[in-house]
């Protein structure tokens, strides 16, 4: 898959949002090693802590098909600004991905890529459990 199907696929998750609180919609296109692609919304709830990232969304709909190795991510806002994940996303991905690339893409389909270790420096994960 290209970076700009897979920028596609996450731009076209934004109107699947639920985001009847904050009024700022996410989407998410998780690629796997595999090739295979899952796709994540934001989705708020009234108690904002149940609320799920689309990051999140679409790591655990992975997960959920069995795959456990990432490759990239491409995360859409409708923003002019780039929106990089919150922590707790940062945490998830790092779980299964920790050399994860992430492409963050605004509302004028301008991208800018990072890795999760410049995201995330100093990570714990599961080696740190050894």
């Amino acid at each position: 898959m290209t970076k700009e199907e897979l920028c596609r696929k996450a731009q076209e998750m934004l109107k699947m949002a639920y985001i009847p609180y904050s009024h700022f919609p996410v989407g998410a296109a998780l690629e796997c090693e595999d090739g295979t692609v899952f796709t994540g919304c934001n989705i708020e709830n009234a108690a904002y802590g149940p609320t799920v990232c689309a990051e999140r969304t679409a790591v655990f709909k992975a997960v959920s098909e069995g795959h456990r190795r990432f490759k990239r991510i491409a995360i859409a806002t409708a923003g002019e600004k780039m929106s990089g994940p919150c922590g707790v996303c940062r945490q998830v991905l790092h779980e299964f991905a920790p050399d994860l690339e992430i492409i963050l893409i605004n509302c004028k389909n301008e991208t800018v890529e990072y890795t999760l270790p410049q995201l995330l420096p100093y990570s714990f994960g599961p080696a740190d459990l050894a």
